[in-house]
């Protein structure tokens, strides 16, 4: 996850299974997630942008010490959904 090379599709699928596994912070994976949803002179197929843009953002809160707004639950059905989506 510290290539410079644009991830593709595996390199998104292992962020969310490393933020779930305890290996990589919900701020690791959103900054990561940033620094490529936010780059316009990259294109995405739309599994890969809808995805980077789950993780650009995954590390939100309801309020300072709250709660994760998107818990682990969720998190967990959209690595579902984005293996679905790599299927289609």
């Amino acid at each position: 996850m510290n290539s410079d090379d644009q991830p593709d599709l595996d390199a998104i699928e292992e962020c969310f299974v490393a933020v779930l596994e305890g290996r990589l912070t919900r701020d690791a994976a959103d900054r990561w997630a940033g620094r490529w949803f936010t780059d316009d002179g990259l294109e995405w197929d739309e599994p890969g942008r809808w995805a980077l843009g789950l993780l650009h953002g995954i590390d939100l809160r309801h309020g300072p010490g709250e709660a994760y707004l998107h818990d682990d639950v969720q998190v967990r059905e959209w690595l579902a959904e984005l293996r679905d989506r790599r299927t289609r």
